[in-house]
Protein backbone atom coordinates (compact mmCIF):
# COMPACT_ATOMS: atom_id res chain seq x y z
CA UNK A 1 0.00 0.00 0.00
CA UNK A 2 1.66 2.91 -0.79
CA UNK A 3 2.01 5.55 2.11
CA UNK A 4 0.18 8.78 2.24
CA UNK A 5 2.43 11.43 3.02
CA UNK A 6 0.76 15.42 3.85
CA UNK A 7 3.15 17.90 2.43
CA UNK A 8 2.81 21.65 2.97
CA UNK A 9 6.28 23.19 1.78
CA UNK A 10 7.16 23.49 -2.06
CA UNK A 11 10.69 23.31 -1.32
CA UNK A 12 10.61 19.95 0.33
CA UNK A 13 13.50 18.01 -1.58
CA UNK A 14 10.99 14.77 -1.48
CA UNK A 15 9.17 16.52 -4.31
CA UNK A 16 11.72 17.09 -6.40
CA UNK A 17 10.46 14.69 -9.13
CA UNK A 18 7.69 16.89 -10.03
CA UNK A 19 10.10 20.19 -9.50
CA UNK A 20 9.81 22.84 -12.51
CA UNK A 21 8.06 20.91 -15.60
CA UNK A 22 7.69 24.01 -17.34
CA UNK A 23 11.43 24.80 -17.48
CA UNK A 24 13.17 23.44 -20.21
CA UNK A 25 16.05 23.38 -18.74
CA UNK A 26 15.66 22.05 -15.72
CA UNK A 27 12.34 19.49 -16.21
CA UNK A 28 12.48 16.29 -15.16
CA UNK A 29 11.38 14.47 -17.91
CA UNK A 30 13.95 15.37 -20.35
CA UNK A 31 15.94 12.55 -21.94
CA UNK A 32 19.22 14.64 -21.62
CA UNK A 33 18.48 15.13 -18.05
CA UNK A 34 16.61 12.50 -14.96
CA UNK A 35 14.77 11.31 -18.03
CA UNK A 36 11.49 10.16 -15.66
CA UNK A 37 8.29 9.72 -17.13
CA UNK A 38 5.43 11.87 -16.25
CA UNK A 39 1.55 11.23 -15.82
CA UNK A 40 -1.22 13.72 -15.17
CA UNK A 41 -4.73 13.04 -14.49
CA UNK A 42 -6.59 10.37 -12.81
CA UNK A 43 -6.34 8.00 -15.74
CA UNK A 44 -3.31 8.68 -17.36
CA UNK A 45 -1.81 8.33 -13.79
CA UNK A 46 -3.90 4.76 -13.51
CA UNK A 47 -2.16 3.71 -16.67
CA UNK A 48 0.75 4.05 -15.84
CA UNK A 49 0.49 2.38 -12.60
CA UNK A 50 -0.99 -0.49 -14.64
CA UNK A 51 2.71 -0.37 -16.94
CA UNK A 52 5.87 -1.79 -16.47
CA UNK A 53 7.22 1.52 -15.73
CA UNK A 54 8.60 1.55 -12.39
CA UNK A 55 6.59 4.36 -10.74
CA UNK A 56 8.84 6.58 -8.03
CA UNK A 57 5.97 8.06 -6.25
CA UNK A 58 2.38 10.53 -6.24
CA UNK A 59 1.43 14.19 -6.12
CA UNK A 60 -1.42 15.58 -5.75
CA UNK A 61 -4.57 16.97 -3.97
CA UNK A 62 -6.23 15.06 -1.92
CA UNK A 63 -9.62 14.06 -3.31
CA UNK A 64 -7.23 12.89 -6.62
CA UNK A 65 -4.90 10.74 -4.62
CA UNK A 66 -8.08 8.92 -2.91
CA UNK A 67 -9.33 8.22 -6.66
CA UNK A 68 -6.51 6.07 -7.29
CA UNK A 69 -6.66 2.52 -6.05
CA UNK A 70 -2.64 2.44 -4.49
CA UNK A 71 -3.39 -0.86 -2.74
CA UNK A 72 -0.41 -2.75 -4.89
CA UNK A 73 2.40 0.05 -4.53
CA UNK A 74 5.18 0.52 -2.69
CA UNK A 75 6.11 4.17 -3.27
CA UNK A 76 4.80 8.07 -1.63
CA UNK A 77 1.67 9.42 -2.36
CA UNK A 78 2.25 13.14 -1.36
CA UNK A 79 -0.84 15.39 -0.82
CA UNK A 80 -0.27 18.67 -0.94
CA UNK A 81 -2.71 22.13 -2.20
CA UNK A 82 -3.70 23.25 -5.17
CA UNK A 83 -1.47 26.03 -4.72
CA UNK A 84 1.94 23.96 -2.90
CA UNK A 85 1.32 21.79 -6.04
CA UNK A 86 1.35 24.54 -8.21
CA UNK A 87 4.63 26.21 -6.93
CA UNK A 88 6.59 22.99 -7.13
CA UNK A 89 5.37 22.31 -10.67
CA UNK A 90 5.74 25.59 -11.93
CA UNK A 91 1.79 26.00 -13.38
CA UNK A 92 -1.58 25.46 -11.93
CA UNK A 93 -2.61 21.74 -12.84
CA UNK A 94 -6.14 21.39 -13.54
CA UNK A 95 -5.79 17.59 -13.31
CA UNK A 96 -4.98 17.88 -9.96
CA UNK A 97 -2.32 14.52 -9.42
CA UNK A 98 0.58 13.57 -10.97
CA UNK A 99 3.11 10.34 -10.28
CA UNK A 100 6.61 10.08 -11.51
CA UNK A 101 8.36 6.48 -12.77
CA UNK A 102 11.92 5.72 -14.17
CA UNK A 103 11.92 4.17 -17.78
CA UNK A 104 10.95 1.07 -18.68
CA UNK A 105 13.88 -1.42 -20.47
CA UNK A 106 13.67 -0.60 -23.98
CA UNK A 107 12.07 -2.98 -26.65
CA UNK A 108 14.31 -3.45 -29.49
CA UNK A 109 13.65 -2.81 -33.14
CA UNK A 110 13.66 -6.58 -33.89
CA UNK A 111 11.59 -7.67 -30.95
CA UNK A 112 9.00 -5.31 -32.04
CA UNK A 113 9.07 -6.34 -35.54
CA UNK A 114 9.15 -10.15 -34.71
CA UNK A 115 5.78 -9.99 -32.90
CA UNK A 116 3.59 -7.43 -34.98
CA UNK A 117 1.37 -7.64 -37.59
CA UNK A 118 0.79 -3.88 -38.29
CA UNK A 119 3.03 -1.53 -37.28
CA UNK A 120 3.42 2.29 -37.54
CA UNK A 121 6.95 3.82 -38.76
CA UNK A 122 7.54 7.32 -37.90
CA UNK A 123 9.94 9.48 -39.90
CA UNK A 124 10.67 12.91 -38.47
CA UNK A 125 7.63 13.11 -36.13
CA UNK A 126 8.93 15.97 -34.18
CA UNK A 127 5.92 17.57 -32.64
CA UNK A 128 4.80 16.02 -29.07
CA UNK A 129 1.28 16.30 -29.15
CA UNK A 130 1.11 14.35 -32.88
CA UNK A 131 3.06 11.97 -31.24
CA UNK A 132 0.81 11.58 -28.75
CA UNK A 133 -2.46 11.05 -30.84
CA UNK A 134 -0.63 8.43 -32.91
CA UNK A 135 0.19 6.73 -30.23
CA UNK A 136 -3.27 7.21 -28.95
CA UNK A 137 -4.83 5.92 -32.40
CA UNK A 138 -2.68 3.00 -32.63
CA UNK A 139 -3.84 1.68 -29.93
CA UNK A 140 -7.50 2.27 -30.46
CA UNK A 141 -7.47 0.76 -34.22
CA UNK A 142 -4.93 -2.49 -33.16
CA UNK A 143 -1.67 -1.33 -34.14
CA UNK A 144 0.62 -3.63 -32.30
CA UNK A 145 3.81 -0.78 -32.37
CA UNK A 146 5.50 2.08 -33.29
CA UNK A 147 8.79 2.61 -34.95
CA UNK A 148 10.92 5.90 -34.76
CA UNK A 149 12.83 6.72 -37.40
CA UNK A 150 15.05 9.63 -37.68
CA UNK A 151 13.77 12.99 -36.63
CA UNK A 152 11.16 11.75 -34.36
CA UNK A 153 10.79 13.18 -31.22
CA UNK A 154 10.75 11.30 -27.58
CA UNK A 155 7.47 10.00 -26.89
CA UNK A 156 7.37 9.84 -23.26
CA UNK A 157 7.72 13.53 -22.78
CA UNK A 158 5.33 14.78 -20.83
CA UNK A 159 2.91 15.79 -23.55
CA UNK A 160 3.47 13.16 -25.66
CA UNK A 161 2.51 11.04 -22.11
CA UNK A 162 -0.76 13.75 -21.84
CA UNK A 163 -2.27 13.67 -25.24
CA UNK A 164 -1.73 9.95 -25.75
CA UNK A 165 -3.81 9.11 -22.89
CA UNK A 166 -1.34 7.32 -21.39
CA UNK A 167 -1.12 4.68 -24.29
CA UNK A 168 2.78 5.61 -25.10
CA UNK A 169 2.88 3.19 -22.12
CA UNK A 170 0.84 0.34 -23.28
CA UNK A 171 2.09 0.67 -27.03
CA UNK A 172 5.18 -0.89 -27.56
CA UNK A 173 7.53 1.07 -29.55
CA UNK A 174 11.14 0.96 -30.60
CA UNK A 175 13.56 3.63 -32.62
CA UNK A 176 16.29 2.81 -35.34
CA UNK A 177 18.76 4.97 -37.16
CA UNK A 178 19.00 2.47 -40.14
CA UNK A 179 17.37 4.59 -41.84
CA UNK A 180 15.56 3.93 -44.49
CA UNK A 181 17.35 0.38 -44.32
CA UNK A 182 14.90 -0.37 -41.21
CA UNK A 183 12.36 -1.00 -44.06
CA UNK A 184 13.85 -3.24 -46.03
CA UNK A 185 14.31 -5.35 -42.59
CA UNK A 186 10.84 -5.33 -42.10
CA UNK A 187 10.13 -6.67 -45.69
CA UNK A 188 12.25 -9.40 -44.69
CA UNK A 189 10.09 -10.01 -41.91
CA UNK A 190 7.10 -10.65 -44.37
CA UNK A 191 5.83 -6.73 -43.90
CA UNK A 192 4.43 -4.81 -46.63
CA UNK A 193 5.61 -1.08 -46.33
CA UNK A 194 3.10 1.17 -47.40
CA UNK A 195 4.26 4.90 -47.07
CA UNK A 196 1.45 7.79 -46.64
CA UNK A 197 1.51 10.58 -48.99
CA UNK A 198 -0.59 12.97 -50.78
CA UNK A 199 0.95 13.08 -54.18
CA UNK A 200 -1.14 11.91 -57.02
CA UNK A 201 0.33 9.05 -58.03
CA UNK A 202 0.06 7.17 -55.35
CA UNK A 203 -2.52 4.69 -54.64
CA UNK A 204 -5.84 4.59 -53.40
CA UNK A 205 -5.74 3.69 -49.73
CA UNK A 206 -8.96 1.59 -50.38
CA UNK A 207 -7.84 -0.33 -53.44
CA UNK A 208 -3.95 -0.93 -51.98
CA UNK A 209 -5.24 -4.50 -50.77
CA UNK A 210 -3.48 -3.85 -47.97
CA UNK A 211 -6.49 -4.95 -45.08
CA UNK A 212 -5.25 -8.91 -43.79
CA UNK A 213 -1.93 -8.38 -44.29
CA UNK A 214 1.20 -7.82 -41.85
CA UNK A 215 1.60 -3.89 -42.87
CA UNK A 216 4.17 -1.52 -41.93
CA UNK A 217 2.33 2.37 -42.90
CA UNK A 218 4.67 4.39 -42.79
CA UNK A 219 4.48 8.12 -41.54
CA UNK A 220 6.02 11.31 -42.57
CA UNK A 221 6.66 14.58 -40.88
CA UNK A 222 3.91 17.74 -40.11
CA UNK A 223 5.26 19.82 -43.13
CA UNK A 224 7.19 18.33 -45.69
CA UNK A 225 6.25 14.39 -45.16
CA UNK A 226 8.36 11.84 -45.80
CA UNK A 227 11.61 11.82 -47.75
CA UNK A 228 11.92 10.93 -51.18
CA UNK A 229 14.28 7.98 -49.77
CA UNK A 230 11.71 5.97 -47.31
CA UNK A 231 8.85 6.63 -49.79
CA UNK A 232 11.46 4.99 -52.55
CA UNK A 233 12.00 2.34 -50.07
CA UNK A 234 8.38 1.41 -49.56
CA UNK A 235 6.90 -1.48 -51.14
CA UNK A 236 3.75 0.92 -52.12
CA UNK A 237 2.46 4.64 -52.01
CA UNK A 238 -0.68 5.04 -50.65
CA UNK A 239 -2.92 7.70 -50.33
CA UNK A 240 -5.93 8.98 -48.87
CA UNK A 241 -8.73 10.39 -51.08
CA UNK A 242 -9.74 13.84 -50.15
CA UNK A 243 -12.27 16.83 -51.72
CA UNK A 244 -10.62 19.47 -54.07
CA UNK A 245 -8.71 22.34 -52.08
CA UNK A 246 -7.46 20.14 -49.31
CA UNK A 247 -3.98 18.85 -49.72
CA UNK A 248 -3.23 16.71 -46.41
CA UNK A 249 -4.60 16.05 -43.10
CA UNK A 250 -2.75 15.98 -39.63
CA UNK A 251 -0.05 13.16 -39.46
CA UNK A 252 -2.05 11.76 -36.43
CA UNK A 253 -5.56 12.13 -38.36
CA UNK A 254 -3.85 10.69 -41.51
CA UNK A 255 -2.70 7.90 -39.62
CA UNK A 256 -5.90 6.89 -37.57
CA UNK A 257 -7.38 6.35 -40.92
CA UNK A 258 -4.99 4.18 -42.23
CA UNK A 259 -4.93 2.07 -39.43
CA UNK A 260 -8.94 1.78 -39.47
CA UNK A 261 -8.10 0.75 -42.96
CA UNK A 262 -6.11 -2.07 -42.09
CA UNK A 263 -8.96 -3.86 -39.40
Amino acid sequence: MAKVIEINDPGDPRLDDFRDLSTADRRPDRPGGRGLVIAEGVVVVERLLASPYPVRGLLGVRRRIEALDLSDLDVPAYVTSAEVMASVVGFHLNRGVLAAADRAPAVSFDALASGARRLAVLEGVGDHENLGSIFRNAAALGVDGVVLGPGCSDPLYRRSVRVSMGHVLRVPFATTDEWPAALNLLRQKGFTVAALTPRASAAHLADAGLRGRRVAVLLGSEGPGLTEEAIAAADVAVRIPMSSGVDSLNVATAGAVAFYALL
